[in-house]
């Protein structure tokens, strides 16, 4: 897979990374052996770049991802974490340094390292990303040694626009796919000119934009595509990109027929996001080999016309950005 630079920070990846959520949970039940065999299947396919959390699974994904990695051995791959998403009440105040440092020290523990290659502030309160004592504390865990590099995680391109005059922040990740087109129309100028590295999550819209669901698509108790559609736990946003899911659907039908002979509908959506070059590296999860494999698939696509591109936004634009163009 092609590799290019982690904006600043020196380091490498791959354009397609694994977004490690759904091994941790709430994407309903995934087997150990299952989440293990993703992650596996995933750094076979050349991804050089994982995404992880601390609440995910409280701490399940972490884990995860050192065993995977002290059994393959050798070079290890970029592995970025989150965290303040486990403060209690999850509240601005709440982000302090002491706090931030405890979180920082337990996913220490969790992936068996002595630095982390990145920890992102985990879609914080708004307020959070215009108080500078954050990204100071931030900075001075920095210069213990305990990480490499900070960036933020978020939810509104407002966000990522007030987190980025922050000189330690090294990157944004940020909801981008075919049903969130804002970003690139916002936020990306920006980020590239500061060269700040753009993580492209929930790609393909918590699976509708693999084709694969229809009305009658159910979903486990403890899948947040059962409990979140209208941001009961968190911001509804994260749930099929806070699109209707009958909206979703109609839309989904439209896209299907841009696909490109012998492309999934998976692979074409993951695609469509590498061909903006401000992003760095796109994110999607896998909970099996076969899902992590469909996705390395798009590493290999030909790029896409301006033809498909516009047809698209078309799609986007008529059904979809009434329903999130003002929220994000």
């Amino acid at each position: 897979m092609q590799q290019i630079p982690f904006g600043r920070t020196g380091r490498m990846t791959t354009r397609l990374g694994f977004g490690a959520w759904a091994i941790g949970g709430t994407w309903g039940e995934v087997s150990l052996e299952d989440a293990k065999a993703a992650l596996h299947a995933a750094l076979d396919a050349g991804m050089t770049f994982i995404d992880t959390a601390d609440v995910y699974g409280d701490g399940r994904s972490e884990r995860i991802i050192r065993e995977v990695l002290a059994e393959r051995g050798g070079d290890a791959p970029f592995v970025a974490t989150k965290a303040g998403r486990r403060l209690n009440p999850h509240v601005a105040e709440a982000y302090t340094g002491a706090a931030l440092e405890g979180f920082i020290d337990r996913s220490l523990t969790n992936l068996g390292v002595e630095r982390l290659d990145l920890v992102q502030l985990h879609c914080p309160p708004t307020p959070v990303f215009s108080n500078p004592e954050v990204f100071a504390a931030l900075d001075a865990i920095k210069a213990k040694g305990k990480i490499a590099d900070y960036g933020v995680s978020v939810e509104t391109v407002e966000e990522a626009r007030a987190a980025i005059r922050h000189p330690g922040v090294v990157s944004v990740q940020i909801i981008y796919n075919m049903f969130r087109m804002k970003p690139a129309e916002v936020f990306f100028p920006e980020a590239r000119a500061r060269n700040v590295a753009v993580i492209a999550r929930v790609p393909l819209a918590s699976g509708l934009l693999t084709g694969k669901m229809s009305a009658a698509s159910q979903f486990a108790a403890d899948d947040h595509r059962s409990f979140n559609r209208n941001g009961e736990a968190f911001d509804k946003g994260e749930t099929f990109s806070g699109v209707p899911f009958e909206v979703a659907l109609a839309a989904v039908e439209d896209l299907r027929a841009l696909v490109p002979d012998g492309a999934t509908m998976a692979a074409f959506a993951l695609r469509w996001i590498l061909m903006e070059d401000a992003v760095t590296v796109v994110i999607p999860g896998a909970k099996s080999p076969a899902q992590a494999q469909g996705n390395a698939a798009a590493a290999d696509m030909a790029p896409l016309s301006a033809e498909v591109m516009a047809a698209a936004r078309e799609v986007y634009v008529r059904l979809v950005a009434p329903h999130v163009q003002h929220l994000w």
